[in-house]
This record gives structure tokens, sequence and C-alpha cells, in this order.
């Protein structure tokens, strides 16, 4: 290339570099070029450097953090004695159930378990006559403009297979759980036979997988029909959902299908648990980013999801972590009221969010305190400290595990993919140790906290779900602001292992989800579904979304 030419591509992809952080997405064209730039000599000597900066990435080189570094946020039990049960987890669950299959309003809702189950029983349909509707369904999806792109690999006559033995299970009136008939998918970075284990690539799980992730063989041991795989952003490395490869696509969401579904998992749902970090075997899931995956059920309610979470977790020999966890309980979570709970928030923190998701969250804060909590001011110390830390060890352990696939793979990595892995490789030893000393002062603050509240109560996320424009489906974006916004609330919990329920709770004047979050300590998931039983209430009606199949029907 003549020098000016070259002079004059550099010149345009520095510009396209501040246009793309300060303006609005970066994709198509302008994304292609600045990521061949990032990814070049020049861009990883000049480029990716200032990106860092200007991210505030380069924070930990100016702390002086004296304590150990914590690589694993692995947490021991605490020495307590453990209340005797009253009453054992079915029979809670089945509770719970009863309390849900009588609603206090009468509008739409989401068929759940319960629902499922009530069909089953009475003989108004078989498992295998659902099968044939999921079937039919996923058909449809295919066929609609846009396609819905939420299940990426489904096998009729796996699904056929599943369905007729649970049929048979019920006809002979010996079911195997309450999950039993129940359909399910996983995502694609779980392994599922027969189908690739691609997580999101075009060119990972290039055969049929062969074995079972763990959550795979316990919801088959389990009888739930497992109707496929779902899509997810490429290897997990963002939080939109935007996929544009080939074997996935980019997923729609059913309340507007000209917006992202957010992800990495890029579903639609109504609760979603994450137990504390080891609480539910990884062993099968893809270990991107060891030290903050953590498995947790996405449900249609808070009680689908404690059903769910009381099958899944506990301690597996294949897994190294959570080997001494302790029995989970339930035992608590059916109360009247939310007294003597003890509620943290920020208010800082909290109000650092779109103005229709702070007044949907702070009226849902007044109705747990009109349930008997009171809420109690709380320091959440050293966030951006958080904020970088989490992104270091995320993208250095993945920039780690990808190392043969950087090199060999690079061209069919999806271009925002590419560059989070630019942006990793200016990681250095001194960023890593330094952001895992971080974890540790975390992990203090948040023990000082919880010694005097249950919870800590933030929305879920800072904006709702961006608008997919059409660039994006062809080539993917990068958009910084965004990604910072939905990804602030998380981050606390994802990088120091703690609990954590986030739980729908109203609508913008758009119609899209508003969600509120809730954490708790390490180990204690049962007060988590304790308070989103009651967040449950606060959302007068469901909102039926733009795209829906009642399989039921």
């Amino acid at each position: 290339m003549a020098p000016a030419l070259l002079l004059l591509s550099l010149a345009a992809a520095l510009l396209l570099f501040y246009l793309g952080f300060w303006g609005p997405t970066l994709s198509g064209f302008p994304l292609r070029l600045f990521v061949h730039v990032a990814n070049t000599a020049f861009g990883q000597f000049c480029v990716v450097p200032l990106l860092l900066r200007v991210n505030n990435f380069t924070l930990m080189h100016y702390l002086d953090i004296h304590e150990d570094p914590t690589f694993i946020p692995e947490v021991a039990a605490e020495g307590r004695k453990e209340k005797p049960e009253t009453k054992n987890t079915l029979e809670i669950l089945k509770q719970l159930m009863e309390t849900r299959s009588h609603p206090a309003n009468t509008g739409f809702s989401f068929k759940g378990i319960q629902d499922y189950l009530n069909c089953y029983r009475t003989g108004e349909l078989t498992p295998f006559q659902v099968a044939k509707n999921i079937i039919s369904s996923l058909e449809d999806c295919e066929k609609s403009s846009p396609p819905l792109q939420a299940i990426v690999q489904w096998d009729r006559e796996q699904i056929q297979k599943m369905a007729e033995a649970s049929t048979t299970r019920y006809r002979n009136k010996c079911p195997l759980s309450l999950l039993d008939g129940i359909p399910v998918c996983l995502k694609e970075e779980i392994k599922v036979v027969p189908y690739h284990h691609r997580a999101g690539t075009a060119y990972l799980g290039t055969e049929p997988e062969t074995e079972d992730a763990t959550v795979t063989r316990k919801l088959r041991e389990a009888g739930a029909i497992i109707i496929g795989v779902s899509n997810m952003h490429e290897l997990g490395t963002g939080t939109t959902g935007c996929n544009p490869n080939r074997f996935h696509g980019t997923t729609r969401n059913p309340y507007n299908p000209q917006h992202f579904t957010g992800g990495s998992s890029s579903g639609s749902a109504a609760a979603v648990a994450a137990g504390t970090f080891g609480r539910i075997s990884c062993h099968g899931c893809l270990p991107l980013s060891y030290s903050t995956v953590s498995l947790g059920p996405i449900c249609t309610s808070v009680t689908d999801a404690a059903i769910a979470f009381s099958i899944l977790a506990e301690p597996d020999p294949l897994y190294p972590y959570g080997l001494q966890q302790p029995k989970p309980s339930l035992s608590e979570i059916l109360t009247p009221d939310l007294k003597g709970l003890k509620l943290g928030v920020n208010w800082t923190f909290f109000k650092a969010c779109d103005a229709e998701i702070l007044k949907v969250c702070q009226k849902a804060v007044e109705h747990l305190q009109a349930l008997g909590a009171s809420v109690v001011d709380v320091p959440l110390s050293e966030m951006e400290e958080v904020r970088v830390a989490h992104v270091i060890c995320i993208l250095s352990e993945m920039r780690d595990y990808l190392q043969p696939d950087f090199n060999a793979h690079f061209q069919q990595m999806n271009l925002e993919t590419r560059l989070n892995l630019a942006l990793a490789s200016q990681f250095t030893a001194l960023d890593y140790i330094k952001a895992n000393r971080q974890r540790t002062r975390s992990m203090s603050f948040l023990r000082e906290i919880f010694a005097n509240v249950n919870c800590i109560l933030t929305p879920a996320t800072a904006c709702t779900a961006p608008r997919i424009h059409d660039s994006d489906l062809l080539t993917g974006n990068n958009d910084v602001l965004t990604t910072l916004r939905t990804m602030r609330y998380m981050q606390l919990g994802n990088f120091t292992g703690i609990p954590g329920l986030v739980v729908p709770v109203g609508y913008t004047a758009t119609g899209l989800p508003i969600s509120f979050q809730v954490m708790a300590k390490w180990w204690d998931e049962a007060v988590l579904f304790r308070v989103g039983l009651k967040l449950e209430q606060f959302r007068e009606m469901t909102r039926k979304p733009a795209i829906y199949y009642d399989i039921l029907a």
C-alpha cells in the first residue's frame, strides 16, 4: 500500500474510533475498518491503548492494593447450625405452585410448570401433544419475517422421543419430578447431546456432542423435554445478543422485534436466578471465564425458578467448586409479608439509570417496604474499581482460553469478538493480579454489608433493550456506552460470586420490560425467592408479547 494511502486509512480509523466511542453504535464498514486496525501492530501500540485509557481500563496501574488476590470467588459456608426443615422441599414447591395457580389478576400470564402439570394430570393434554405444538411453533418461527432466532438447534425425533417417554410415565402415574414433561432449552455453550456445542460461533462444535453437561443430565433425569439449544452472543462476549454469523443470527425481542433481547443468553424471560458461585455445576459448559461463570434457570416465574433451582443445585464431583456447599433450603420463602428483612440500597448507585426504569424500580422498593421490610442505606465502595477489575478478569480469562482459536479461527469470529480480544491482549499479568486483589476487597466489603442487611436492591439494567439497526444484522456492532449501561448492576454479583435474582416489575412507555435485581450473601438464595415472590405481586399486569406461542392452546 502506498504511504499516503496507508496514512489516510489510519487517520480514518482513528477518526472512526473517536466517533465510535463518543457517538452512537459502531457497525458496518466503520466497525470492520476499526477492528482491522485494532488488530494490526499500529493498533496494538497506539489505538487500543488509547481505547483502554479512555475507558479507564488502565485504572489498576495506579492502585496500591495490599490484599491477597482471590482468583476464584468460592466462599465456604458459614458454620452456623442449620435449622430443621418443617416441610420437605417438594411440599414447599407444591404449595408455591398452588399459590401461583390463583393469581390476583385475571389478565394475560405466561404458562408455567403448574399449567403443564394440570394438563397432564387431568388428561387434557399429554406431553406428546405438547411436543407436537412445540415443533409446530419452531417451524413457524423459522418461517416468520423476521425470524425469531431464539432456538438455533432442534431435532424433531429427539423432542418426540422424550415426550413419548414422559407421556408413558404420566399414563402409569409415575412422573419423575415436577419437571417431567416440561419443555426446556439450554444455552448453546452448554453440552447437549446430540447438538453442536458451538457457543454462538461458526467454528466450534464441528461434530455433534456425545456427552451431556451435568445440568443437561439432571434435566433429563428429571424427565424434562429438551427442545433444543438457544441462541447466544458469540462466546458470551457481549450484552445484546447480536450475532450475525451463519449458524445463529440475531434473536428478536418478543416484545418488540426491532429490539435486541439482551445477552449473552439471548432469550426473553420472566425470572432469572443465578446461585452462589459453584452452587450449580458448570461441568460441560464452555469455561470461557472460569472465575465469573455461573449457571442458573431462566423461567416464566419465581416459583418455576425455585423448582428448577431445587433440582439443579447440588455438589458435582465432576466440578471442583461448590463441593462443600450447604444444602439449599426453601423453608422460609413462604411468608405472608417481609417483616424482619433489611434491604440494602445505595441510592446514588440505584439512580444511575434511565428515568423510566428509576421510576418503576423506586415504586418496587416502596412495595417491599409496605410489606414490612425496612430499607437501609448501604455503602457500595469502589464500584468503578469493580467495573474495571470485572472486565479485566473476564477478557483476560477469555483471551487465555481462546488463544488457539484466536490463531486458527480469527477470520471466522464476529467483528465484536475480534475487537474484545484485541483489547484483552493489552492486559498484563499485573493487571490481572491487581483485579483479583480488588475482588478480595470487594468481597470483604460485601461481608460487612451483609452483616447488617439481608439483600441488596438495584435495577437490573440501566437501560432497556437497544434497537436493532440493519447494519447490526450484517456485521454486528460495538456500542461501548450501551454495554456499560447494561452491565452496570450485574458486575458486582458476577465478580464476587454472590447469588442474584432478576424479576420484571413493569414496562416502558414503548412496552419494553423493566426488571429489578435482588442480591444476597453467599448461599442464601432462599431470601431471594422470598423477596422475588413479593416483587411479582407488585407487577399488576403482564403484557402479552408481540410474538407469543401458546403451547397449551
